[in-house]
């Protein structure tokens, strides 16, 4: 994979699949990452370089968010108030995999980073699986991202890109939890054995 823009230093915070699966892509592009997470030794596993969370924004020019729901609020509480001002990409998915119902009774998980952090928030990647990044592939994906920062969205944008999908932009931040929706429908659909490609008419 070549990467379609200057090399990045990205942070991740996080240590699970889909962590471990876009360390790997973006890396492929030629980017540099930095893992942190609740377990050292986790994010040691993963292969790249490892902080504290506390010192991830120090080492990065962006920051991925790939932490379940249920441990977000804790992840962000260990970076410290260090990711204030910084470029991140939320890919929480606040959703019932069952049900596909999206928790929160209002607003988004993303909404919820920008507004315990401080961050430059873009909703983004929270729809394809991490692995599916790692294999060639000749169908179009297209990525939703939305975001306030405009500096933030070209970065995430551009990281995208490099993974081999197409980003389309789909205004600020305040649209997040309609891409938490799609993922609800999405997995929703999963969930009772329906393809959720037949279920979205081609154009």
């Amino acid at each position: 994979m070549t990467s379609h823009s200057d090399p990045l230093r990205i942070g991740i915070l996080g240590t699970g699949t889909f962590a471990t699966a876009l360390a790997a892509a973006w890396s492929r592009a030629g980017h540099t990452i930095t893992v942190a997470g609740r377990s050292r030794t986790k994010a040691e596993a993963i292969g790249h370089a490892v902080a504290a969370p506390a010192e991830l924004a120090a080492a990065s020019d962006i920051v991925l968010v790939a932490i379940t729901y249920e441990g977000l609020d804790e992840a962000l509480a260990l970076t410290d108030g260090t990711l204030a001002g910084i470029p991140v990409i939320d890919a929480t998915n606040p959703v019932d995999f069952l049900s596909g119902r999206v928790k929160p009774a209002t607003g988004s998980a993303a909404e919820h980073v920008a507004a315990r952090t401080g961050a430059h928030v873009v909703k983004a990647l929270n729809l394809f699986a991490g692995a599916s990044w790692l294999a060639p592939s000749d169908a179009p994906r297209t990525v939703a991202l939305c975001g306030d920062d405009p500096t933030a969205v070209e970065l995430t944008a551009r990281l995208i890109a490099d993974l081999g999908g197409t980003p389309a932009v789909r205004g600020g931040l305040n649209r997040a939890r309609q891409l938490e929706e799609v993922a609800g429908f999405v997995t929703g659909l999963v969930a009772t054995g329906h393809d959720p490609a037949t279920a979205i008419p081609s154009v």
